[in-house]
């Protein structure tokens, strides 16, 4: 199947694993809406989509604010048409720390990024989808998933991303056979700006989790963005749904 001429929506689209879905995207052809929290990111990607000949919108707004995310659904529609490709990659990996420290209304406000909102605009895109009987919908999630011991020090982070999984497989079983797919992907390691944060902590409340990604980055062995998406990429368009996309799957064994 071809993208050309959908319009699709990355969120988390400023920088990093965003940003490169965003660009092959428009470079299939799609028109996309680049959502971000800042401004100059989301339009430093629609100027990179803009110069590689595509077509994009750039829209500042915080997922987590239902009004401002209605508001942008709005403003595509009106200059691109519904959505028909939606990835939700924003997330926050905020806060880290032992389990005790954390105060509870941040770990809540990470369940809000990295699920709720998630959630929220897969509901909100999912009508028109479904009344023209084509829609491609994947989330952002992590292997941390499969072993949620291996990120202590993370629990907001390791808990959203395992109910976002349940909720996009639960999701696709819902919609079986309506022409809409629901698909989870996990981006591998990858040398991005929150890698790169965790990196840079002094490793209070997560010294094993610094030090593996200290251990990886020394031994090049994180992907670039633009490696990760191309495995998310090269499966969007097709019809298969209620998958587990990995990108160390299209890795050379």
């Amino acid at each position: 199947m071809t993208l050309a001429k959908r319009t699709a929506l990355v969120t988390g689209a400023g920088r990093g694993i965003g940003r490169a879905v965003a660009l092959g995207l428009a470079r299939a052809g799609a028109q996309v809406a680049v959502l971000a929290r800042t401004a100059e990111q989301v339009q430093e990607t629609v100027r990179l989509i803009d110069d590689a000949g595509g077509v994009g919108l750039a829209i500042a707004a915080d997922v987590t604010d239902d009004g401002a995310t209605q508001a942008a659904l709005s403003r595509i529609v009106d200059t691109l048409g519904p959505v028909e490709v939606l990835v939700g990659n924003a997330a926050v990996v905020q806060p880290l720390g032992e389990s005790r420290t954390i105060d509870p209304a941040e770990w809540a406000a990470a369940i809000a990024v990295n699920l709720t909102a998630v959630a929220r605009l897969n509901l909100a895109v999912l009508p028109a989808m479904l009344d023209q009987g084509w829609g491609r919908i994947v989330t952002v999630s992590s292997a941390v998933v499969t072993r949620p011991a291996s990120m202590i020090g993370g629990n907001a982070y390791v808990t959203s991303k395992a109910a976002l999984e349940a909720h996009t497989l639960n999701l696709a079983a819902e919609l079986a056979d309506t022409g809409v797919t629901v698909n989870v992907y996990r981006p591998g390691a990858v040398d991005t700006a929150m890698q790169a944060w965790i990196r840079d902590q002094d490793g209070t409340g997560f010294p094993d989790l610094r030090e593996r990604f200290h251990r990886m980055h020394r031994e090049g062995r994180l992907l670039a963005p633009e490696q990760s998406a191309a495995a998310l990429l090269s499966r969007i368009a097709g019809s298969a749904t209620g998958q587990i996309w990995n990108a160390d799957d299209d890795l050379p064994r």
